[in-house]
């Protein structure tokens, strides 16, 4: 046993109490008294217990990017970090991969890709934990092509709370406790027990090849009608062409960033599905749709060197190339040795929301985005305000990955991330209003009726909420956990699990499952 507790006097606890988002914990008052280091399943299990005798409220981190006060917000409480638990390497007569919950995306690529030439189809951005990425149902580059990280997952460790409080570490697997592993399948962390170690029968081999560039368009001179050109010309790609296999290795993010930002960036990355770049006819279709923008602003590609970071600060260079160029690099190059160079910002503050869609952008959706992303509010800095645009679908949308999986949304075709960032905690209440008037219009007009109006409930054209992108302002909803898990029989079926495996609600937050 290896557990180091930081409490107060450590100087290691003001750094170690917060997490990536500087909005969280609010006050000093809010901050949790103690962090359990741990290095082991079994170090978990002893401070997990030792906290819960004590009476304190225990909060889990693996990589400190929760989107909200899940975790940091813990006043007077205890954080159990995982960072330390971390690591590929298979255990003793166990599946053949495994991942640490505190494995970094940023170390879990080239140690797979080293080990076994395997990857995962998970996120982009290197100092994200696997804990919180892949119960919350991650997703990445290769997600078109081969699914979301947790359709992947054959077992999992759990460390538990039982009735009278003893901490129990479980093996959930298909052939004992498999509703627990559905659950800790997609349904987000926090809820039921503290995962410690994710397992792999299989991975999807690592492509030997890829293309990355990315495509620029510059904010002047943009008019509206050119605006939702652009932008119709992404979002109905994915809705048609994108649904045809062969085009399943192309994934890219079109970041819809506010005018004050400059421009417009589209990120791309190709590989067929053989994982060679030999075949590029799908990418060069791909671009060549945008050939007719380039009188209305200038169209550049070039190659993308690092790894893509959701932060509206760090979008693509504004280059003025007259043809398309794409950058061919190994996937190790491109997707893992410059992975472990960017940690999280410490006085970044955020705001974010989420969707699921089933369709390309209406008419009305993209008049409601350009009004948006030309807004000024008075004093408040808004070139950190953007929304993400992913592709999505592909392999993603296999309809048995749900009887699997606690991951519903598996008919769009985009998902899109609302992203709010900024320095000053004066700017708070005008960028969260910023983006609250934006998301609240934009789904102002339900399908499904005036109850549902200012969600993107499910419908024809969209399907709910992304629980990895938690946002609390939906809890004024009665129907948020339809939003985040689906209408069917999901939710009710995850609050059987909460209450088998989680009787005294000893893993609770604002947004956590009901019992």
């Amino acid at each position: 046993m290896s557990i180091e507790i930081v409490s107060a006097g450590d100087v290691r606890l003001e750094r170690l109490s917060r997490g990536q988002n500087a909005r969280f914990p609010s006050t000093a008052e809010e901050r949790a008294s103690r962090i359990a280091l741990c290095d082991t399943t079994e170090d978990v299990a002893e401070a997990l217990e030792r906290f819960v005798n004590a009476g304190l409220r225990p909060t889990v981190r693996s990589g400190g990017h929760c989107y909200e006060d899940f975790v940091d917000n813990n006043p007077g409480g205890a954080i159990i970090d995982l960072s330390l638990l971390a690591g590929t390497a298979p255990l003793p007569n166990g599946p053949k991969y495994r991942l640490g919950a505190g494995t970094r995306l940023g170390q879990a690529y080239p140690d797979l890709y080293k080990r076994d030439l395997v990857t995962i189809p998970g996120g982009t951005c290197p100092p994200v934990g696997a804990g919180g990425h892949i119960s919350g149902g991650g997703y990445g580059l290769l997600s078109r092509l081969h699914g979301i990280t947790p359709d992947w997952v054959t077992a999992v460790d759990v460390v538990t709370v039982d009735h009278a409080g003893k901490a129990k570490i479980l093996r959930a697997d298909r052939q004992q406790n498999a509703d627990l592993l559905k659950a800790c399948r997609g349904a987000g962390g926090g809820n039921f027990g503290i995962i410690t170690n994710f397992y792999f029968d299989t991975l999807p081999k690592a492509p030997t090849e890829v293309l990355r560039g990315s495509v620029n368009f510059r904010w002047d001179g943009m008019t509206e009608e050119r605006f939702a050109r652009i932008v119709y010309l992404f979002s109905n790609y994915w809705d048609t062409r994108g649904k045809d296999p062969e085009t399943w290795g192309l994934f890219s993010i079109f970041n819809l960033s506010h005018r004050s930002s400059g421009h417009l960036g589209m990120s791309v990355t190709f590989t067929n599905p053989d994982g060679t770049v030999r075949d590029t006819t799908v990418v060069e279709e791909f671009l060549a749709m945008f050939d007719e923008c380039k009188p209305i602003a200038e169209l550049s590609v070039h190659p993308a060197m690092a790894e893509h970071h959701p932060e509206p600060s760090q979008s693509g260079t504004n280059l003025c190339l007259a043809k398309h160029t794409l950058n061919k690099m190994a996937w190790i190059d491109s997707h893992g040795r410059s992975s472990g160079s960017n940690g999280p910002v410490m006085d970044r503050r955020h705001k974010y929301k989420s969707a699921f869609m089933r369709k390309s952008f209406s008419p009305e959706e993209l008049r409601c985005f350009y009004k948006h992303l030309n807004r000024k509010i008075d004093g408040i800095d808004l070139s950190g305000t953007t929304v993400l645009a992913d592709s999505f679908g592909g392999a993603v949308n296999r309809q048995q990955m749900l009887d699997e999986t606690s991951c519903p949304q598996r008919d769009s075709v985009m998902k899109l991330q609302f992203i709010a960032t900024w320095t000053d905690p004066a700017q708070d209440e005008g960028q969260i209003r910023w983006m609250r008037d934006f998301y609240t219009e934009l789904y102002s007009a339900s399908e499904k009726g005036k109850k549902y109006a200012g969600t993107p409930f499910w419908s024809d054209q969209y399907e709910g909420c992304y629980i990895n992108y938690p946002d609390a302002e939906m809890l004024q909803y009665p129907f948020w956990p339809q939003l985040y898990y689906g209408t069917g029989e999901l939710y009710p079926f995850l609050q059987s699990v909460k209450h088998r495996y989680d009787p005294n609600n000893i893993f609770h937050h604002s947004m956590s499952i009901r019992t």
